[in-house]
């Protein structure tokens, strides 16, 4: 994968798969701090120690359609190559959060990708999930920009009609696109 967002959706599939009810990703860039932080934070089934460990390993995986899991190894590579470190916190029936950091200005730091399409696609895939995106900028003055996302207001008024109906998945994406992009005009120097 070529893209941290890439990454966050493979994780979050991750999520899905282990029964999550409640997904949450947070991205947070620290242009002041010079750290890119990614994390998603589920409410799944969780994983014992050892599963733990061996979900590092890229010739281990559950699922049953290829023979390897390469995406969190790579992820965790691809973070320690610029400086920074993956961590993954889990514990059985209660969930699991991985976290990745990269030094920012690293030139081997892969970009970021479009968050607006990754969220989009976890939404519109996975309607029965509530899902909770955030994306933060803190410039290089210390102050905070913030995008936050929870579907649960938009659930509430889109009731039974499916997110996959044009027009609404264009209103949804064109939401997602402005904040994120406004996000990142407001800390343009």
């Amino acid at each position: 994968m070529r893209e941290i967002a890439l990454h966050l959706l493979d994780i979050a599939e991750n999520s899905v798969a282990a029964q999550s009810r409640n997904i949450s990703i947070e991205v947070l860039e620290n242009l002041q701090g010079n750290r890119l932080s990614v994390s998603v934070t589920d409410d799944g089934r969780g994983m014992d120690k050892q599963t733990a460990e061996r979900v590092l390993d890229p010739f281990y995986t559950t699922r049953t359609t290829r023979k390897v899991g390469l995406g969190i190894p790579l992820l965790k590579l691809a973070a320690e190559m610029t400086g920074g470190g993956l961590s993954l916190a889990t514990e059985p029936g209660k969930g699991t959060k991985i976290e990745a950091s990269f030094q920012h200005d690293h030139i081997d730091r892969m970009p970021l990708g479009d968050l607006s399409l990754t969220f989009l696609t976890l939404l519109v895939s996975y309607p029965g999930i509530h899902w909770e995106f955030a994306y933060h900028i803190v410039d290089q003055n210390g102050i905070s920009h913030d995008f936050d996302f929870d579907d649960v207001e938009l659930k509430t008024v889109l009731g039974d009609m499916s997110m996959t109906e044009p027009q609404i998945l264009k209103f949804v994406r064109g939401m997602l696109e402005e904040g994120v992009e406004a996000l990142a005009m407001q800390t343009v120097n």
